[in-house]
């Protein structure tokens, strides 16, 4: 009986990688310092920014600040954060967010899966209207008589049902779900899921990308909104935005004229900062909350733009 040996272990050589030529070097060192310099040139307008804010008004008149300040100071914040409006102002800002964000989300997903289905007879035309509200719209004056005759002005509702449904987050979220296996629809039909169950726990977990990108979207368009509180509740403070209140204190170090006690206070106080400084100290208030946001959403958000822009 002929016994069969096991084979000796075959000795792993190692190889030495290629050595690159000189024109991969060069290609890759230019690829290297691109990077570098783009990456420069994002990052230094905000830490210039920064460094404004922080520095003392009256030596930002002088020029010359990069991402360093030369007299470090507190003031430009204690400008802004001593106004009293500015609580009311950022607790409406963070609800208007929240909850725009969330109405935004399921109105748009939901208007997204009934185009994305097949059987759907009105899918064409509706995906139609709504590229067409892309491109036009009825402007200013016919939106505004549109809140009034809907009895708008003067509620919170006003900063949620003009932006419910946006035609670019429908058809982002539309590309993500076609893009899905239609079996699993199947699948959970032969189960005996209905059309919501299909959307509320298989469609939705499954556009985790596209729903985190959409979000963004209506988080950050939202929190720096400040154009409709001007025309729908300029005069409501206790439906004022954060950013409603830090535009009024950004006019008020640029006019004297002031028609109530406390905004001739603020005045009073803006003769002590430069306007450069307090618009500075204000671009990193409203900037701050999204770039805290928007690492928890990076992952999502790149795969979510992605997709939505190659797909039709």
């Amino acid at each position: 009986m002929e016994v069969v040996r096991n084979p000796a272990p075959v000795s792993r050589v190692k190889r030495k990688p290629m050595a690159k030529s000189p024109q991969d070097r060069l290609l890759e060192i230019i690829v290297y310092v691109s990077l570098i310099m783009v990456t420069i040139l994002t990052i230094y307008p905000f830490l210039n920014v920064l460094a404004i804010s922080f520095n003392d008004s009256v030596d930002t008149v002088r020029g010359g600040i990069t991402i360093w300040p030369r007299q470090f100071t507190l003031n430009n914040y204690e400008v802004i954060f001593t106004y009293s409006g500015l609580i009311t102002g950022f607790k409406i800002s963070v609800l208007r967010t929240v909850v725009g964000t969330v109405a935004g989300l399921i109105s748009g997903s939901m208007l997204a899966y009934t185009l994305s289905r097949q059987d759907f007879a009105a899918r064409k035309f509706i995906s139609a209207f709504l590229a067409i509200t892309m491109y036009v719209s009825g402007g200013l004056i016919p939106g505004f008589i549109l809140m009034r005759d809907l009895h708008l002005i003067g509620t919170f509702a006003v900063y949620i049902l003009p932006g419910l449904v946006s035609a670019f987050n429908v058809f982002v979220i539309r590309s993500f779900i076609d893009g899905l296996p239609y079996a699993l629809q199947e699948s959970a039909k032969l189960d005996g899921a209905n059309d919501f169950t299909i959307f509320w726990r298989v469609i939705l977990p499954l556009c985790k990308p596209a729903l985190a990108t959409v979000a963004l979207f209506l988080a950050v368009g939202q929190w720096n909104s400040w154009f409709d509180t001007y025309l729908f509740n300029g005069s409501n403070e206790s439906l004022t935005t954060l950013q409603y209140e830090l535009m009024k204190i950004l006019q008020s170090t640029t006019t004297s004229a002031t028609n109530s006690q406390d905004a001739a206070n603020m005045a009073q106080r803006m003769t002590q900062v430069s306007p450069e400084s307090v618009k500075m100290a204000i671009t990193i208030t409203v900037t701050v909350p999204i770039l805290i946001v928007y690492p928890f959403l990076q992952k999502y958000f790149v795969k979510g733009t992605t997709l939505g822009a190659v797909k039709s």
